[in-house]
């Protein structure tokens, strides 16, 4: 389950996600530099292997480790990219491109956000979606939506199979579990109502609406994706409605939990921040996003880490002679990264009240001194201030590892949200 946020205000783009997967699933932070006159013939993605291109722009990607794909990413020419799961109506079960691979073929070929959607929609119709999405859970099957944006527009893109439907964005819009486009989408695969009618999903009664004729009940409803989507609609609308955009803001939106003052032993599928707890509640926010775009110039934030409410966004970017902390040594490396570390601390203090609110007091003071560092200079930073700013997430997050890593496990007694993270700590080997 995922959650994906735009919005536009006094020509600055704002773009936010949080990735929602298996709680042990380790999502890293990776920074891949651009490649021209690739010799390479084909690619490899996650299930199958696609015609290469000549050439790939640079990309920041927060991708599941055993994924060739992402979850969400941005590139060299100020892309930004993030997918959601939909459980349509026409998931093929052969092998095909899975939506993280989309992602990451839009972000390396597309030069613009409407170029990188049709890069994936070339994708889709030529190669179709296919394949297990699920670290552990291999029944995990899904087609795809995206967000995309540039710091000049932005663009829902959903899918179904190989048809698909766009809506280009005006001012603020979401996208989560479910599809979200009807019958007002700008663009649209070719002879889409007639394909459907024949293949027995459209009727021909009435106008034609895409999410009606695609979409399935079950799974969305369990999932409660449609009233995710109108939390993130009231946060966007609140964020709007403000007379400046505080990036701070855009990042606590992504914290947003369906009843603020509860822990996350009491969580719901309702909430943007998402805490796993058992069968129903079975994804975890792995990894975040937020990125601002504005003047073809653009700024990154990742957590590298789960549950926004317990992390801290960290600033990255395309200058390679800067190492960010937010980026793992590589793809697929787990031991040692940062997402490994900080889940030392996150899977104690969701049972630890009283220090978890000192940690989000003190993530709250440190990011509002990092992003500072962004806002003193409109956004516009020296390599020296990106340097300064990452020292300041640097030191905090080395300072949290230290003082909570070895805190003993306390799960409730009689919990079944506590024997839940018992079970899963003792998978993942977080047991000690």
């Amino acid at each position: 389950m995922c959650d994906t946020h735009v919005l536009i205000k006094n020509n600055v783009v704002y773009f936010s996600k949080n990735s929602d997967r298996e709680p042990g699933e380790a999502q890293l932070v990776v920074r891949i530099p651009s490649e021209s006159n690739i010799k390479q013939q084909k690619l490899k993605t996650t299930y199958i292997t696609i015609d290469q291109s000549d050439r790939r722009h640079g990309v920041i990607l927060s991708k599941p480790f055993w994924i060739w794909g992402a979850e969400m990413g941005a590139n060299d020419r100020g892309v930004v990219i993030g997918n959601e799961a939909i459980y349509s109506r026409v998931i093929e079960k052969k092998r095909g491109l899975i939506g993280m691979d989309l992602l990451r073929l839009g972000l390396e070929r597309g030069d613009t956000a409407e170029h990188a959607m049709h890069v994936i929609i070339e994708l889709i119709e030529k190669y179709g979606q296919g394949g297990v999405c699920g670290y552990r859970d291999q029944h995990m099957r899904y087609d795809n939506s995206f967000m995309i944006a540039d710091s000049n527009q932005a663009w829902i893109l959903e899918t179904a199979g190989r048809f698909w439907v766009a809506k280009k964005v005006i001012s603020f819009a979401a996208i989560s579990n479910c599809l979200t486009i009807g019958e007002d989408y700008d663009l649209k695969s070719d002879g889409l109502e007639d394909k459907a009618k024949q293949k027995g999903f459209f009727k021909a009664k009435g106008a034609f609406s895409f999410k009606k004729t695609f979409d399935t009940r079950f799974i969305p409803f369990f999932a409660a994706s449609r009233h995710r989507l109108q939390s993130s609609h009231n946060c966007l609308q609140q964020t709007f409605q403000g007379q400046q955009i505080n990036i701070q803001q855009v990042m606590n939106n992504l914290r947003t939990h369906y009843d603020q003052y509860v822990s996350p032993a009491t969580g719901t599928n309702r909430d943007i921040c998402m805490h796993a707890g058992g069968f129903v509640r079975r994804s975890q926010t792995c990894g975040s996003l937020v990125s601002r775009l504005w003047d073809n110039k653009s700024v990154h934030f990742c957590t590298g880490t789960s549950a926004p409410c317990m992390s801290i966004f960290k600033p990255v970017s395309f200058d390679f002679d800067i190492d960010f902390s937010v980026l793992n040594s590589d793809e697929t490396t787990v031991e040692g990264s940062l997402w490994q570390n900080h889940e030392y601390i996150h899977r104690r203090l969701i049972f630890m009240d009283k220090k978890r609110y000192v940690l989000q007091e003190s993530i709250a003071q440190t990011e509002n001194e990092m992003l500072s560092v962004f806002e003193e200079k409109e956004f516009k930073p020296s390599r020296d201030d990106v340097i300064k700013a990452d020292d300041i997430v640097r030191k905090w997050t080395d300072r949290c590892f230290y003082e909570y890593r070895h805190h003993t496990f306390h799960y409730p007694f009689m919990s079944l949200y506590g024997r839940f993270w018992k079970k899963t700590n003792e998978q993942d080997g977080f047991n000690f």
